[in-house]
């Protein structure tokens, strides 16, 4: 196909469902970078999606989840399954930049048609996730992709975001980075489907597994998702999700670097998937993807509307005021909102 076809939203949506991965590569830059036709492109795509399974892989620094993706990657590709992975780096606060390193351990991965890896920045957001992933998720998924896996940060507590993103998350531990603290923190545990405790090989694996055990029997598996994505939303839950079986999350001990354990971490998800197809679950967490995209999308047009309304020297005035504590930050954005809806 001609690169004069790639310059048009017509000729990236159709090269890019045929299989062009330079359409794709070019859409995902569209995409991040807000250019004029990023939305005509998320508006052609958003009907071919929604065949996908999602998996989110988030944990501690240093528990080894750019190997465990690349060595999940590898065994989908022995199913003849392909894989998207979306590995999110996180941004410099000085200079803007990011080192985009998780392509590096993934470098066997080169060269396979099945497979293709994109590195985002977060560009400072929060969560782990940067702000265009649902959006490039939605387009890995148009592209036909079987499964996409998002590789988040790795900020620890803040990570509760791959919630509301992925249809299965695996929460990475490892032996001697604090398990036994991080395992009890607020929004972890809750977001986990699956546990896998990588650099099993090392001194306190079982150790940790034994911590994960006693935490999931003191909590409150049959509810632990619905009331997690209930804080985040407030939408009414449909009748079918307390009606079955509570999923309980299983705990995989895994060497990533040697390939042990990475079947049986496979199989888990694959588990978790039909889970969700037969418990309605699927269906669930589809509808709060939805709102949780029109959330974050009407938020930032909100607010951008506001700040174009207000104009920037009654903002500057506003900030002034906060700053000589002459009005505080809640009483100064309720009179912007007042003044905006006026």
């Amino acid at each position: 196909m001609s690169s004069s076809r790639l310059n048009s939203v017509d000729g990236l949506v159709s090269a890019l469902l045929a299989g062009n991965r330079r359409a794709l590569a070019r859409t995902i830059s569209h995409i991040e970078n807000n250019s004029d036709f990023a939305r005509p492109l998320l508006a052609a795509l958003y009907p071919r999606a929604g065949s996908a399974h999602i998996l989110g892989i988030t944990g501690a620094p240093g528990t080894g989840k750019s190997t465990l993706v690349n060595g999940l990657a590898r065994a989908y590709r022995q199913r003849g399954l392909t894989v998207g992975i979306i590995a999110v780096d996180p941004t410099s606060p000085f200079s803007g930049g990011a080192l985009l390193g998780d392509r590096v351990r993934m470098r066997d991965l080169a060269g396979d048609p099945g497979v293709f890896i994109r590195s985002m920045a977060t560009r400072g957001s929060l969560g782990g996730l940067a702000q265009a992933t649902a959006d490039v998720v939605m387009t890995l998924d148009a592209a036909g992709f079987d499964r996409i896996v998002i590789e988040t940060v790795g900020v620890g507590q803040s990570e509760v975001e791959i919630a509301s993103t992925a249809h299965t998350t695996v929460v990475v531990e490892a032996p001697g980075l604090g398990d036994e603290v991080q395992a009890i923190k607020a929004g972890i545990l809750e977001i986990a489907d699956i546990f896998a405790v990588n650099k099993a090989d090392r001194d306190g694996a079982d150790r940790t597994v034994m911590a994960l055990k006693m935490m999931l029997n003191l909590g409150a598996p049959e509810k632990h998702h619905v009331m997690h994505h209930g804080r985040l939303l407030p939408v009414e839950m449909p009748e079918h999700a307390s009606d079955h079986v509570a999923w309980m999350p299983p705990i995989v001990k895994t060497i990533a670097t040697q390939q042990q354990g990475i079947v049986e971490l496979l199989d888990a998800v694959e588990a978790h998937r039909l889970y969700l197809a037969q418990s309605g679950d699927r269906q669930l967490r589809e509808q709060l993807r939805a709102i949780t995209s029109l959330r974050i999308i009407l938020r930032d047009a909100l607010l951008e509307q506001l700040l174009e309304d207000a104009g920037s020297k009654r903002i500057n005035q506003v900030v002034q005021d906060v700053v000589t504590r002459q009005r505080d930050p809640y009483t100064a954005a309720r009179q912007l909102i007042d003044h905006f809806c006026s």
